[in-house]
């Protein structure tokens, strides 16, 4: 059984979202509803689909999705029953009308040999108008290159269009970065255990893009910009096994210029950087990353002498 999550906070969409999964061919879900705290009462909302659908609604006490979305996530989490499989449903996205039933055609063949699903997915705006292609994926792919397609823009990727199974979410978990930016990135990679992603391109979640959200806002890219950070540390330090070579040293190079748009690099990053290409490079890269450990070691030792200069002048 399947088990859609709504972490409720913004009205303004909600009713599409709602009339997405009432319109579904397949109605074998439960749907279960976590009101943050929100300013905005869906109550009357919800109510009209009520005889719709099989959903449990709850108003949470204390808004905490300011304080750590992922944290909020996992109270909605909570909600569920029996179910095995999860998807978190964003309150302002949209299912087309057969993912459920899509679902559950593949099931037989995927739910041994898999943790992770997705979906085909297109962009859309406050208008509910399409601005994107559809974006599709291999059927199945392996979580290092479906994360390095991401990193490398080849692709893109949220929460809404993945489902998951109930079992791995408890061994692993959300990781709690800044606005939960990249914290599905890094649970795909952990929840899959190794395992393929499955894509199911035969149907579409609707995906969308307005001032109203996090990825639409633009007065919090100091947060993102902390947790893209901590994601690449985190892929260096953790997940590196699960990239081929020349991905590896694209993942150190990508780390390194992300660094460099706030702060010159450290000597421990360079050192880190150094390892990767030392054990996965061929030589010409080898000679790249001596000549930038050079000109960074000159750098700290001009600024040294400066220094040591006008203090003893």
């Amino acid at each position: 059984m399947l088990a859609i999550v709504i972490p409720f906070y913004k009205i303004e969409f909600f009713k599409e979202c709602l009339e997405s999964l009432a319109t579904q061919t397949h109605q074998g879900f439960n749907l279960y509803i976590g009101n943050d705290f929100s300013p905005d009462d869906p109550s009357e909302l919800i109510s009209e689909f009520r005889e719709r659908l099989t959903l449990t609604y709850k108003v949470f006490e204390k808004n905490l999705g300011s304080i750590s979305l992922t944290q909020h996530w996992d109270r909605c989490i909570k909600m569920t029953r029996e179910e095995e499989w999860v998807m978190i449903l964003g309150d302002d996205d949209v299912l087309e009308q057969y993912v459920v039933e899509e679902f559950y055609k593949n099931y037989s063949d995927i739910n041994v040999k898999v943790n992770v699903i997705r979906f085909a997915t297109l962009i859309i705006d406050e208008n509910t108008q399409k601005t994107s292609k559809v974006f599709t994926h291999p059927q199945w792919e392996m979580p290092g290159d479906s994360a390095f397609r991401r990193i490398c823009a080849h692709t893109r990727s949220s929460l809404s269009e993945h489902i998951f199974k109930k079992e791995v979410y408890k061994k692993h978990g959300f990781y709690n970065f800044p606005l939960a930016w990249h914290s599905d990135d890094r649970a795909w990679l952990e929840f899959t255990e190794g395992k393929h992603i499955f894509t199911i391109n035969e149907a579409i979640v609707y995906i969308r893009n307005s001032a109203l959200n996090i990825s639409g806002k633009t007065d919090n890219e100091e947060e993102k910009y902390t947790a893209s950070l901590a994601y690449y540390r985190y892929l260096l330090q953790k997940q590196l096994h699960q990239f081929t070579k020349p991905q590896k040293l694209e993942v150190a190079r990508k780390h390194i210029l992300l660094v460099q748009k706030s702060r010159p690099v450290n000597f421990a990053e360079w050192i880190r950087v150094s390892k990767i290409y030392i054990l996965n490079a061929d030589q010409k890269a080898y000679l790249h990353i001596l000549r930038l450990l050079y000109y960074r070691l000159k750098v700290v030792l001009e600024r040294k002498h400066i220094k040591d200069y006008k203090k003893n002048h």
